[in-house]
């Protein structure tokens, strides 16, 4: 008996690994395959997007070295304006849009599009002033010390406040690069964070909020915010040994990207937030940002039975689909 248990235990043991690997060698093919096929693509779709670049490309390289010229002999300055307070002025100018929603419930032309209907309708106070204090602490004394620690890495691996601006096919390769390395990184540092021995001292503190709002996109621990929101973020660009421009538009998008997801809204012709909204309700499903790594590793097989996942889609109408694809009513007990 004894023989037979330790063999099931065993052959249990070998099929978990096999799907481990499994799940890593479709990862390794698709991904790879996505790179292929945008090679493949890269000239007929950028052709007509460089032709705008080309006529006013010497306009933005004019400003650039103007920029340049204010800056002669501080550039730490420059990069640090770039890196950390533009992207944290579209942060905050986004969400404060947001918050006058969440706190009064109007424009109703906003609040109509509430994914968690009755939640944050308004928003607890105490709640919100306790995730504004530890988003601005995450932000400058976390992020901003950290991305100037880092500007002598950067300025090794190519200066970032360098003359020429990248050119708009490099610019969109990076961005491809950079955001494959932030959905990895993420999704496991994430997922990492869900293990029981991280969860309750350093995740939970981000799963307070079931029903998210966006300034909590941000709203973590200190650890959590440096390993899961900064380090698959900075990465790419260290690697690439980015220039300042690129550097700024892909960190204000990354944080316009994480307020949407987390923002409660679904709203029209921005990209869906069911899928990370999805997450914070059940907290065991949809852990990636593309949702590619929740596919191949089975992360997502429950979301996909809900009506979110119906739901999961660009809004091409002003028709909530909250109202159009409504959820399917609750069984009588």
């Amino acid at each position: 008996m004894k023989g037979e248990a330790e063999s099931v235990l065993h052959n249990e043991k070998s099929k978990q690994e096999g799907h481990i690997w499994g799940s890593m060698r479709r990862t390794a093919f698709i991904l790879g395959s996505g790179l292929l096929l945008f090679v493949a693509l890269w000239n007929s779709v950028t052709w007509h997007l460089q032709r705008f670049w080309g006529a006013s490309g010497f306009f933005w390289q004019t400003q650039w070295e103007r920029l340049l010229s204010t800056f002669e002999g501080k550039q730490w300055i420059l990069f640090m304006i770039g890196t950390t307070q533009v992207p944290a002025l579209l942060f905050w100018a986004f969400n404060g849009v947001l918050l006058v929603v969440d706190t009064t419930g109007k424009p109703n032309f906003i609040s109509r599009y509430r994914i968690q209907i009755g939640k944050n309708e308004p928003v607890d106070a105490t709640k919100l002033r306790q995730a504004i204090h530890t988003v601005l602490f995450n932000q400058y004394m976390l992020s901003l010390p950290i991305v100037i620690f880092l500007y002598p890495l950067l300025k090794w691996r190519g200066d970032p406040c360098r003359r020429e601006l990248p050119t708009f096919h490099w610019f969109l390769l990076e961005l491809a690069i950079f955001t494959l390395i932030e959905e990895i990184l993420f999704y496991y540092s994430h997922r990492l964070l869900h293990h029981p021995a991280f969860y309750k001292k350093i995740h939970k503190k981000h799963h307070e909020w079931t029903a998210p709002i966006g300034v909590i996109s941000l709203y973590a621990h200190p650890i959590e915010h440096v390993v899961s929101n900064m380090l698959p973020a900075l990465l790419g660009p260290i690697i690439m040994g980015s220039h300042l421009s690129s550097i700024t538009i892909w960190f204000s998008i990354a944080l316009i990207i994480t307020t949407i997801s987390h923002c409660g809204y679904h709203l029209p012709f921005l990209p869906s937030p069911e899928f990370h909204d999805y997450h914070h309700l059940k907290f065991n499903q949809c852990y990636g940002v593309l949702g590619v790594l929740d596919h191949l590793h089975g992360t997502d097989t429950m979301f996909k039975q809900t009506k979110a996942y119906e739901r999961h889609v660009l809004l091409l109408s002003f028709t909530p689909l909250s109202e159009s694809i409504p959820d399917s009513p609750k069984k009588m007990e």
